[in-house]
Parts: C-alpha cells; sequence; structure tokens
C-alpha cells in the first residue's frame, strides 16, 4: 500500500509456526515474533527440557545431560520434524533420573523441527534488546485499534462469512477507528471543518 518493501515483521505468538516464518525471513525482512513458550507466564524452567540436551549438528545426534546418545530415529510428517530415541531403552531405565527426565520404558525422545536452527535464531532475535523494543512499539500500535474495535464498537466477531464479507466489515470497523482517532488528535470541530472543506 505504501509502495515500500517490509523490512520488518512483527507479530504475536499465535503466528509462531517457523513453517511460515521461513518464507518471510528468506525474503531478508526481520522477523520478530515470540513463541508460545516465550510469552508464557506459567513457564518454569525444566531441568530435562529439550535444551538441556545437546545437539550437534555434524553428527546429527542429541546428548542427554547425563552423557548418553539420542540418535535419528524417524521422521514425523504431521508436525515437519525428526524424532531421536535413546541407542538402547535400558539406558534410561537405569539413569537415576528415570522417572523425572522420562517415564517411557522404551527410553527418552527428542523432537526436532527441520527448521529447528531457524527456531532458534528467531527466539533469540525476539529476546534481544532491539527484538524487545520493536515488540513494544507494536503493542502500542497494533493493539490500540483492535481495542478499540472490540471493546468501544463492541465487536466480538464477524457477523458475515468469507473474505469479501470479512474485508467489507472491516473496513467499516476501520473507517470508525480512524474517524475517532482524528476527532481525538485534531477535534472535532476542526474534524468538520476539514470534511466540509
Amino acid at each position: 500500500m505504501l509502495g515500500k518493501e517490509c523490512k520488518v515483521a512483527c507479530s504475536d505468538a499465535g503466528y509462531s509456526k517457523v513453517d511460515n516464518l521461513k518464507v518471510i525471513d528468506e525474503k531478508d525482512i526481520k522477523v520478530i515474533v515470540p513463541t508460545s513458550k516465550q510469552v508464557s507466564r506459567e513457564h518454569e524452567e525444566n531441568p530435562f527440557g529439550k535444551e538441556k540436551f545437546l545437539y550437534y549438528e555434524e553428527k546429527d545426534i542429541y546428548e542427554c545431560p547425563e552423557g548418553n546418545i539420542l540418535r535419528l530415529s524417524g521422521y514425523d510428517k504431521v508436525k515437519n520434524c525428526n524424532q531421536y530415541k535413546m541407542t538402547s531403552q535400558k539406558t534410561c531405565q537405569v539413569c537415576k533420573h528415570f522417572g523425572a527426565c522420562t517415564k517411557n520404558k522404551n527410553g527418552r525422545t527428542i523432537k526436532r523441527q527441520v527448521n529447528e536452527k531457524l527456531k532458534e535464531k528467531l527466539e533469540q532475535l525476539y529476546k534481544s534488546d532491539e527484538g524487545q523494543e520493536i515488540y513494544k512499539k507494536r503493542k502500542e500500535k497494533v493493539e490500540l485499534p483492535f481495542g478499540h474495535i472490540k471493546r468501544n464498537l463492541n465487536v466480538g466477531s464477524f457477523l458475515l462469512r468469507g473474505n469479501a464479507g470479512v474485508n467489507a466489515e472491516m473496513a467499516v470497523f476501520s473507517t470508525c477507528f480512524n474517524i475517532s482517532r482524528m476527532m481525538t488528535v485534531i477535534g472535532k470541530q476542526a474534524l468538520m471543518q476539514r470534511l466540509w472543506n
């Protein structure tokens, strides 16, 4: 609309699917989107979480906190990720952390997304000072119109279905928001004067 290329894309955790963000990242657009784990307030540190397992890219293996190896065992088409398992299922059964790390008698498994490297890159970018500054602006600029439309205009859901109907409704809501903002910024009288001229 503005005739300019997008340099930074920013969204909330609902849009953090890495397979989709890969397309944007490949266009050299900076992507600031937290994962649902990053924004969860109830997130507790898991001493046996996936991040505690070391991944060796050149060998394509994981090493658990106790130094045992998990090897590639399969691919999940639905989740687009590789699955890693202990070389021997007895390894976990005799481990002192069995029951805390895993209760599975077949041993611990780890799932690694095909685009895991990109996911880690985006998580780091979101956590950075620059990422936090951009995300703060997103909250200020983007949430205001939606808050106004949902609360002040009492719009809980769309009445029409399909792209054409939803676009028409959103155009009306956006126009109402823009008029409301113009009244706030320049005043009712000044707005009426400009509209008459």
